[in-house]
């Protein structure tokens, strides 16, 4: 496996563009991240996966300074999981210049749920693939559903912008207990991480309680908000929305999404479970 960290090394590693699987992610990787590797390896392609942790996506208050930096244990992990190369620029090789140009999502789709409660993220996060898009030119690109509007919202950039990748979804990898990983998991105590599970299981109830009474999902929702401020939860939102575009949904009997995002303690998980 080989490890770069410039474009121009990459570039005289895949010298065409569209020969080869991408990966993108900001590093501390854990189950779910090399999943999406393993996926990305069945394309019979060289799998390149990126370590970057983009300033553009974190508002002033939030974690990027602390976010952990984990570079040789990661790449360690990658090079069992099938990857070719480790792309890890630093930030003066991907944005040499202030990133004055910058990628607005739609509306519709990025200033909603995280969107709403994380203004800006969107932005940072098209704009970062965009520009790693730009570097890799890959064939095909990894995200998974953990994420479900990220991966919602650079599809419908890919398409909107017409570009050259096809975008793939990995499933959500989940603890025994249900709990699905993410690289935050590692801010919670061992008694928060027994708790945390709360989270899918309050979605879970929610999907289930919807389909019983499509008519009420206002109240359904704001129930399920209460119970779990009440064990101890600040949430964000729980709320229940079409797969298709995140829209409000108008039939009970079509493809459906529960979304949630919480903080507990200092520590701000979300999820989502389709039902």
């Amino acid at each position: 496996m080989n490890l770069v960290h410039t474009i121009a090394e990459l570039r005289a590693l895949l010298p065409e563009a569209g020969r080869c699987a991408f990966v993108p992610t900001m590093g501390n990787l854990h189950e779910g991240h090399l999943s999406l590797t393993r996926q990305a390896a069945r394309h019979g392609l060289p799998v390149v996966a990126s370590i970057f942790v983009n300033r553009l996506q974190f508002a002033p208050h939030e974690d990027f300074d602390r976010y952990p930096r984990t570079l040789q244990r990661d790449c360690e992990l990658l090079e069992a999981a099938q990857c070719d190369i480790v792309f890890a620029p630093d930030e003066r090789e991907l944005y040499p210049q202030p990133q004055a140009f910058k990628v607005q999502p739609d509306p519709a789709l990025g200033d909603i749920l995280e969107g709403h409660f994380r203004p800006g993220f969107f932005t940072g996060v098209c704009t970062v693939v965009m520009k790693l898009f730009g570097c890799v030119r890959p064939k095909v690109a990894v995200f998974g559903k953990k994420d479900y509007q990220q991966l919602m919202v650079i599809r419908r950039m890919v398409e909107q912008l017409a570009m050259d990748v096809a975008i793939e979804a990995g499933e959500t990898r989940r603890a025994d207990s249900g709990l699905a990983l993410s690289s935050r998991n590692g801010y919670l105590s061992d008694a928060q991480r027994a708790k945390a599970v709360e989270l899918v299981g309050a979605l879970r109830s929610l999907g289930v309680r919807y389909r019983e009474a499509p008519h009420q999902r206002d109240r359904l929702e704001a129930q399920a908000i209460e119970s779990l401020a009440s064990r101890g939860w600040a949430p964000d939102y729980l709320t229940v929305r079409r797969r298709s575009d995140l829209g409000v949904p108008t039939d009970a009997g079509e493809p459906l999404v529960v979304l949630g995002a919480a903080r507990l303690a200092t520590t701000r998980l979300i999820d989502n479970v389709e039902v």
